[in-house]
Order: structure tokens, then C-alpha cells, then sequence
């Protein structure tokens, strides 16, 4: 999918573009042909994906979210049509340890950018991505729909919820103005070229580099786990919505897999166990700090009104991630630009 060319030559703003996500998302867009504009703190883990994928930006620029002045300074010179916000303290567990730096980082760092926007006339549309942990989890065995009550147990969900009301208040704002704001909530991101600490995936792979087991302390937790690239392709096709002008668009979206493709912590590094033999785990006691036992999403608001459903299989998208990992670290050549030329957007 080529998204009707709209993004060939557009110019787009993507916060956070050295981050896991981040750096798969410029990919993509430099392959559509768009300008683009990367605003970030910096590198977030040793190796990082952006680096290794060499340029996929037109402009780099090493900033703090919570600096306004240089972060409009930067908007306003690029003069984006599209802006794309992932900048965030986006794990858990250092919720916990900096939770003020959190809820700075992510409530007022994305009232900075959506004020910035506001400001910069060129901006005509704004993609805030939050996260699944964003609703009152219930510890519900059905999946939560964009209606659904917001809110956090730990610093890092509730401040994901907090950007929600922003993004909602900002859009308000906008009702009859230029700029179309949408969130999206997507589930647990596995993919290659994730060094981040706390997460599963880069957990297993650093025990399998270097011969140790996967600590799991939740093993029964259900996750919604969905591949990079799929999330992708729903954020893409929102966004070609937005720039199309198609204001009923300007909504929360939840992103997830499959139904059947929420499954347990032990079963995802069970999968990845049989993609690589080097993984392996143990059960250790359970974490002091709260983590809910189920989440999962209703995404038929995306199937039915985006069109958009996951392309890959839980099953597909482990393979994908394993053989990503493995090829950088058996050869040193990373996949990620033949794994997008092979995926069915």
C-alpha cells in the first residue's frame, strides 16, 4: 500500500524518531518519499536502531520535549504538514523509580508539543500515540474499546491517561479550527531493533546473547502483543485520513492483535524459544510493583471504519522479530528495510 502517494513529499514531524518505534516509523516514511524532521532527546539504549539504519531524516535535531522554546523553534523553521508524537518515558518499572520525570515527560512534554503545533501554521494534522495501559484496567477477559474509562495504577499508565484529556482538550480547541488531532493506543510492540530495559523481547534476547535465562515474574500475564510494522500501518492510515481532511478521524484508535493472539508472557517467550534455541527462562517471585494480569483491546472501531486489521499472526510477528535479532547478531546485518519491502501494506 502506497497510501494514494499522500505522503510522498510530505512533510512530516515525528517525535521520539530514535526510539524503538521512532526509528521503524522514519524508515517507513523516508520510503514514501517524505521529508522528515526528528525531534529527540537522544540515543536510547547502546546499540540503537536509528543509528544502524543510517539517514532517514532530512533533519535530526537532539532536543527535550519539555523545552518549548527550541521544540517551536524547530516546528516552526520545519513547517510540518503532518506531526507524529511518540516522545516519552514510555516503561513501566522507571515510572516507579522517576515518577515525577514521567509525568513531566509525557503530561507536559505532549501539552508542549500539541501547544507548539497549535502555534505553527503548516501543521494540519497531529497523530499522539499513548499506550493500551491507558484504561482503568478491570482485569477484564474481553478488551477495552476507545469509550471505555481512562485512567493509571503507576506513574507511567496514569500519565498516559492524562495525555489522552490533553489530546482530547486540544482537539476540542481545534473543532472548527485546521489541525485534525488523533490518538492511538496500541498494544505491546514486539520487533526487532528494542534494546529498551524492562521490556520481554530485549530481556530474552540480551539472556540468549549472553547465555543466561529470561527472568519472568509474571508468566500468566496476558498481553496484547502486535508487530511493529502493523502498528505502523495503522498510525500511516490515520494519518493519510487526517491529511485527507477527514475530520471525523480526529478520535482515539485502538491498534491490537487478533483475539487469539493475547496470550501469556510464557507463551510469547515459549514462541520465541522455538524461532531461537539460545532462549530460554525461569519463573522468579513476583515483582514488587503492580503490573495487571489482563489486557487486552477491542479493535473493531479500526477494522471497520480504518480498514485495518494486523496483517501478521503472533506467530508471523515473532519470527519477524527473532530472525531480526539473530541476523544482527550472527552477521551484524539488520533486517529492517527488506522486512519492510516484504510486508503487505
Amino acid at each position: 500500500m502506497n497510501f494514494d502517494n499522500i505522503y510522498n513529499g510530505c512533510r512530516v514531524f515525528v517525535t521520539g524518531h530514535t526510539g524503538f518505534k521512532g526509528a521503524w516509523l522514519v524508515a517507513r516514511l523516508a520510503g514514501l518519499g517524505a521529508a522528515v524532521c526528528g525531534y529527540s532527546s537522544g540515543l536510547p539504549s547502546e546499540p540503537a536502531h536509528f543509528s544502524l539504519l543510517g539517514d532517514t531524516v532530512n533533519n535530526d535535531v537532539r532536543g527535550d520535549i519539555n523545552n518549548f522554546e527550541l521544540l517551536h523553534k524547530t516546528l516552526h523553521d520545519f513547517q510540518p504538514d503532518l506531526v507524529f508524537h511518540l516522545a516519552a518515558q514510555p516503561l513501566v518499572l522507571p515510572s516507579y523509580n522517576k515518577p515525577l520525570d514521567t509525568f513531566a515527560t509525557n503530561i507536559i512534554g505532549s501539552a508542549n508539543l500539541l501547544e507548539a503545533c497549535r502555534l505553527t501554521t503548516s501543521v494540519r494534522a497531529v497523530i499522539v500515540t499513548t499506550t493500551d495501559k491507558c484504561y482503568t484496567n478491570n482485569e477484564w477477559c474481553w478488551g477495552y474499546r476507545e469509550n471505555d474509562r481512562i485512567g493509571g495504577y503507576e506513574p507511567y499508565s496514569a500519565s498516559k491517561a492524562c495525555v489522552e484529556i490533553v489530546a482530547a482538550s486540544y482537539r476540542r480547541m481545534s473543532e472548527s479550527g485546521r489541525i485534525l488531532i488523533a490518538t492511538c493506543r496500541a498494544g505491546n510492540i514486539i520487533g526487532g531493533g528494542d534494546w529498551a530495559d524492562g521490556r520481554l523481547v530485549p530481556s530474552m534476547i540480551r539472556a540468549a546473547v549472553s547465555g543466561g535465562e529470561t527472568l519472568l515474574w509474571m508468566p500468566d500475564a496476558v498481553r496484547p502483543w502486535l508487530y511493529v510494522l502493523d502498528s505502523l500501518r495503522g498510525y500511516l492510515m490515520l494519518g493519510q485520513r487526517l491529511l485527507e481532511g477527514k475530520r471525523e478521524f480526529a478520535e482515539a484508535w485502538n491498534f491490537g492483535p487478533r483475539a487469539d493472539d493475547c496470550v501469556s508472557v510464557r507463551k510469547l517467550t515459549e514462541l520465541a524459544a522455538g524461532c531461537w534455541n539460545k532462549i530460554s527462562y525461569k519463573i522468579v517471585p513476583d515483582c514488587k510493583h503492580h503490573e495487571a494480569s489482563m489486557l487486552m483491546l477491542d479493535c473493531n472501531k479500526s477494522r471497520q471504519h480504518l480498514n485495518w486489521k494486523p496483517q501478521f499472526t503472533l506467530e508471523q510477528g515473532i519470527e519477524q522479530t527473532i530472525a531480526w535479532y539473530r541476523s544482527y547478531y550472527q552477521s551484524g546485518k539488520i533486517l529492517t528495510f527488506e522486512q519492510i519491502d516484504e510486508f503487505e501494506w
